[in-house]
């Protein structure tokens, strides 16, 4: 009776220098041992990119990415572009920014950033006459308008914040309010982007509009600088504050984890077993309207049988049009054979509208997070069961 199963697995402290392969598959069989479950086939054993880039070393510092920044961007007035509004995400980021440039323009995007966080309420902006597309705004005149603006979880005014925290690495600070990208032209040629999943768009814009060196966060840290870590892929993108001088890239090393995983449990249970390394999940907080995905993808690492797409029948759409005449043991089964009979690709199919046809890392890795969240709980392994079976099986 027993369908998708989620557990969060407990584990040790994980340090610089750990064996997180180890860990993992030690941490699994310790707990199926404990609690008396059995991996079967195609079950998902998953690690967050925390504790994979924590093991690996993977931090940078302050002045690791001032270094880099200066070299690429002269070191003069650099325009940072749509920043999200994170101490976690972005602080320790801006800091070394502005330490490798003499003056920053933050251009900050309004209502609110681009995974959710307000600087102000929709229907204020609704009411006030201001035109969101083409407007720009100074933070004097933002907040003569709007007032000082507050994050509704963590009540920090980010215009001052981020304006403090450029001042305090000796740089000067202008903040304007724009959502055109290439509205920072303006004001200089050297622009660095620091949107996530908007990023390729809004340097495009940027240099189609006659940008001079025109940057994303993903070409910062992309190479080791004085030996500090460093993401091919994604550079800064995917950081997180470790301490007040440095952060913890995204990892490097996360396919190889995964691969390492799924190989070892493998071999300790004689199934196939997939793994993955997640790190945001990919939903919206409908309360503080917040996309959980400041990632820059959610799965970073994945075996290839966690490749593609559900390609699943709408069990209520079967029970209400093909099988509407049919009832118990009788509906059971003939919706059974239609799961065993289905198309190989259902894409399109009336029978399969709203059965979410999103890659099966997204869905899986955002199921992990919920499970392991980002606080106390002390369970950066989770493991998915039964999550390719179906009513049919």
């Amino acid at each position: 009776m027993a369908a998708t199963i989620a557990r969060g697995i407990r584990a040790p402290i994980i340090r610089q220098g750990d064996d997180i392969v180890a860990i993992t598959v030690d941490s699994v069989l310790r707990a199926m041992k404990q609690d008396g479950f059995c991996l079967n086939d195609r079950d998902v054993v998953a690690v967050t990119e925390a504790v994979v880039a924590r093991a690996a070393g993977n931090y940078a510092s302050v002045d690791q990415i001032a270094a880099d920044v200066k070299q690429k961007l002269g070191g003069g007035t650099v325009g940072v572009v749509f920043p999200i509004l994170s101490r976690n995400r972005f602080a320790i980021c801006l800091r070394g920014i502005a330490r490798g440039a003499r003056k920053i323009v933050l251009q900050m995007s309004y209502p609110s950033d681009e995974v959710g966080n307000h600087l102000l309420d929709e229907d204020l902006l609704d009411d006030s006459g201001v035109n969101p597309y083409t407007d720009v705004l100074t933070a004097a005149e933002f907040q003569k308008r709007f007032g000082v603006s507050c994050h509704p979880f963590t009540r920090v005014d980010y215009i001052g914040y981020y304006r403090q925290l450029i001042e305090a690495e000796g740089a000067e600070a202008e903040i304007i309010l724009a959502n055109r990208p290439e509205t920072i032209l303006e004001y200089t040629g050297d622009v660095l982007c620091c949107d996530i999943h908007t990023r390729n768009r809004t340097a495009r814009r940027i240099k189609k509009a006659g940008g001079h060196t025109v940057l994303t966060l993903a070409d910062i840290l992309n190479a080791p600088v004085d030996g500090g870590g460093f993401n091919a892929e994604f550079g800064l993108l995917g950081s997180n504050k470790a301490t007040e001088n440095t952060v913890k890239l995204f990892p490097q090393n996360a396919q190889a984890v995964a691969e390492g995983i799924s190989q070892a449990l493998s071999r300790h249970t004689g199934k196939r077993i997939e793994a993955m390394v997640y790190g945001d999940g990919a939903f919206k907080d409908p309360a503080g309207k917040i996309w959980e995905l400041a990632d820059p993808t959610v799965a970073p690492g994945f075996t290839e049988g966690l490749l593609g797409l559900p390609n699943e029948l709408k069990l209520k759409y079967l029970a209400d049009n093909d099988f509407a005449q049919l009832s118990g043991e009788a509906l059971m089964e003939a919706v059974r054979k239609a799961i065993r009979e289905k198309e190989g690709d259902l894409m399109g199919s009336m029978a399969s509208q709203g059965t979410t046809p999103r890659r099966l890392t997204d869905l899986i890795g955002s199921l992990c997070d919920l499970v392991s969240g980002s606080g106390d709980k002390g369970t950066p392994i989770v493991v998915v069961q039964n999550y390719f079976t179906n009513y049919a099986m």
